[in-house]
């Protein structure tokens, strides 16, 4: 087998594992993980190297119909990823809540024409473990080979990284040849530090909000200060509702201080060095449905762009 390289789009519903999946594969944390679905706003890029090739995974949105706002970029970017990926892999939970949802990923990667595969993610949940035959005799009907994963599988023992390993070489088998990496192979993602933090500090508010909160909130960097001993991140939570600002902040600032102090941990192990981390909240209202405000925050088409 000659070197070979690629992009492989993990497509699937909302909560079907695509970003554990995706920090599992490429064995580093790349994209937010949350137990809420809809987390993964736009495209990230997981990049695997070894002397065999260079396997670049594209951690879309999950899938969902609309065409306006916030959601029509979700929607947009989940389908630039199967028109752009070399090969798509189809992210598939045994604990879908309809089986329809799960036939209309298979459907939508297996229509694309492209090389694929399926997995289906946390063949742990016992209660649902006859689902997982199910799956696969879906995935093999449409011509794709099925692969599984169980969420303890994603823990780093030894059984977990030969999984991981064949994983990986049956989807390496699958990309088109090339001269040389797309990536510098000492990358693991193409995303830089203030993206990557922009990220962190909205999965700590996934965390810590509940209900729609976490959904109409978004985060960006207002200054990025490097120099002297210390660097300073200055960053901004945008809610959409005055009483959502509140709820942010919480009685005594106690939420806005969780969310801060957990961001922060996080970031220092990003950065391998301690921050200073400057949290605000402010409202903006129906910001996700403001073009100005949705490019500003980078939810942006291409054909916006």
């Amino acid at each position: 087998m000659g070197y070979k390289a690629g992009f492989i789009g993990l497509i699937g519903q909302p909560n079907a594992g695509k970003s554990t999946l995706m920090n599992f594969l490429v064995d580093e944390k790349v994209s937010i993980v949350s137990s809420k679905p809809q987390t993964t706003r736009r495209r990230i890029l997981g990049i695997w190297s070894t002397d065999q090739g260079q396997a670049i995974f594209v951690d879309a949105p999950g899938i969902i119909k609309a065409d306006k706002g916030l959601n029509g970029f979700l929607a947009q970017e989940a389908e630039d990823v199967i028109a752009s990926s070399d090969v798509l892999m189809a992210v598939i939970s045994v604990d879908e809540e309809k089986p329809e949802d799960a036939e209309k990923v298979i459907e939508m990667v297996s229509r694309s024409g492209k090389p694929w595969v399926g997995v289906i993610t946390k063949t742990d949940i016992v209660e649902k473990a006859h689902r997982l035959m199910i799956l696969k005799r879906m995935i093999e009907d449409k011509g794709g080979k099925a692969l599984s994963i169980s969420v303890a599988a994603l823990k780093k023992d030894k059984e977990a990284q030969e999984d991981r390993e064949a994983m990986l070489i049956e989807i390496l088998e699958l990309l088109p040849e090339s001269p040389a990496p797309l990536y510098d192979i000492d990358l693991f993602t193409n995303e830089n530090v203030r993206e990557m933090v922009t990220e962190i500090i909205r999965e700590k508010c996934f965390e810590s909000l509940h209900h729609e909160i976490p959904y109409s909130l978004a985060v960006r960097i207002l200054k990025f200060d490097e120099e002297g001993p210390l660097p300073k991140i200055y960053a901004e939570i945008i809610v959409s509702k005055e009483n959502h600002k509140a709820i942010v902040i919480g009685k005594e600032a106690s939420a806005i201080k969780k969310i801060g102090m957990e961001s922060r941990k996080e970031i220092e192990k990003l950065m391998d060095e301690k921050i200073f981390l400057d949290l605000k909240v402010a409202c903006k209202p129906e910001w996700f449905e403001n073009k100005r405000m949705m490019k500003e925050l980078g939810y942006v088409t291409k054909s916006e762009d």
